[in-house]
């Protein structure tokens, strides 16, 4: 029926430096594969946890969670104390030095700069072509094939466990993007199990996964939607040049031009067709006799009138058809070669779309500082509320047990009275201390 690409890409850490980072910004080809995406620590964890959940713009229903919560960075912790807590505890069982001892697994290596703390892989089935052209309902149905995706992905890598697993419907096809943990056991060296990103995820076992899983989501959309898709061969890289060929006119024109072909070899067995009524009317004006009053008139039937005029009129149309299909060729192949000549400006705007990127995606990045910035200094608010809570609390039980000690001598008067000149009890002080005192004498006379 038709081919359906697909794609499974795994989070990298090529980019650690902020110098790697700058180099794959500014990168001719913007191959996705110099992106520095890898979750290496719990902050960017964060940052995939507010874009995944659509937490910047609050657009959440058009994303759907198909495992997990709403928040990833809760279901990668939990998945830490599932997967490596055993580990973690014998493990400390046999250190004789508190300073080995690791009190949180997630925490010890969100600040180990050598390993990565989840991955993230993201699954795609068609192209923004395929997608174009399908409503809302088709859409959503992808949600039960990746659903199956992601039983399928931990069956074939035993060794990662998902943590969430998110699709996103906002974007030009529905695509899944996949948080987890891979994991390896029986090392020799610190913790018995441990996580272990290249130990899972090598190039050999990636293509061997991709592989795998290519072939289960094209057997699972099938199957859910009652279709017979093949898969496109598998692209070397992810390179996101902009092609001419990928504009939406330029698509809609080469449609147009097959359209038009087909049209061309329909005129081509009308030209053929045309051929045999020629040699036809050839024959028949061989065939035409002299009159018998003037020899340089001829006798013609009017059976050989009408196939003349059926010869004229296919003629005429013939000649309309090629024409318009020419004239249609003509405009494309102008089109097409205005195109080429105007490459340059289409490599300007593909430079102020990626100047305008990093814009965004510095403003991005200065803007989960600030919202980190702001989670502290709400913290620090909210301890500072506390203390002065507490304050006040001990403040009241301090004023009550000076009326309480002094209460039945007039030193109490004279004590709050010195206390008063001096600015340590205001006028608040003193109305909730004659308050409490003539509460007490009306308790002493009821009784």
């Amino acid at each position: 029926m038709g081919e359906l690409s697909y794609s499974l890409h795994l989070s990298n850490d090529k980019n650690k430096t902020k110098r790697a980072r700058q180099f794959a910004r500014s990168n001719g080809n913007n191959a996705t594969a110099f992106n520095n995406n890898a979750i290496q620590n719990h902050q960017q964890l964060s940052k995939v946890d507010k874009h995944n959940l659509r937490k910047y713009d609050n657009e959440k229903e058009l994303i759907c969670t198909i495992k997990g919560t709403s928040s990833i960075v809760e279901d990668t912790k939990n998945l830490y104390l599932e997967l490596f807590e055993n580990a973690r505890i014998k493990y400390n069982e046999k250190q004789t030095r508190n300073d080995r001892k690791i009190e949180n697994y997630f925490n010890h290596i969100s600040n180990d700069n050598k390993r990565d703390l989840a991955c993230e892989i993201i699954i795609e089935l068609g192209d923004m072509d395929f997608w174009s052209e399908q409503d809302d309902k088709f859409r959503h149905k992808m949600i039960q094939v990746y659903k199956e995706q992601i039983l399928d992905l931990e069956n074939v890598v035993p060794n990662f466990k998902i943590a969430n697993a998110t699709i996103h419907f906002d974007e030009s096809s529905p695509h899944l993007h996949i948080v987890g943990v891979p994991f390896k056991d029986g090392s020799k060296n610190g913790m018995e199990r441990q996580v272990g990103k290249s130990d899972v995820f090598t190039t050999d076992s990636l293509r061997n996964i991709q592989d795998k899983m290519r072939e289960y989501c094209i057997n699972s959309f099938n199957r859910i939607y009652h279709l017979n898709y093949t898969l496109k061969a598998k692209e070397e890289g992810r390179n996101q040049d902009i092609n001419v060929k990928n504009m939406t006119n330029y698509r809609q024109l080469k449609k147009e031009q097959e359209k038009n072909k087909k049209r061309l070899n329909e005129l081509n067995d009308k030209a053929n067709n045309l051929q045999n009524k020629s040699n036809q009317i050839t024959e028949i004006i061989d065939n035409l006799k002299p009159s018998k009053l003037n020899k340089n008139n001829f006798t013609i039937s009017n059976k050989e009138v009408e196939e003349i005029k059926d010869y004229i009129k296919q003629t005429t149309d013939t000649t309309s058809n090629l024409k318009s299909t020419n004239d249609l060729t003509t405009i494309l192949e102008k089109y097409e070669e205005d195109l080429k000549n105007h490459s340059n400006e289409v490599k300007n705007l593909q430079k102020k779309v990626k100047i305008r990127d990093e814009k965004i995606e510095n403003l991005q990045y200065n803007l989960d500082n600030a919202n980190d910035e702001i989670d502290e200094l709400e913290d620090k608010v909210s301890k500072l509320e506390e203390a002065l809570n507490y304050f006040k609390e001990l403040w009241q039980k301090f004023i009550e047990f000076l009326q309480d000690k002094f209460f039945s001598t007039n030193k109490y008067d004279n004590f709050i009275n010195d206390l008063y000149d001096e600015d340590i009890l205001d006028d608040n002080d003193i109305e909730i201390i004659q308050n409490h005192k003539n509460r007490d004498k009306s308790d002493d006379f009821e009784r």
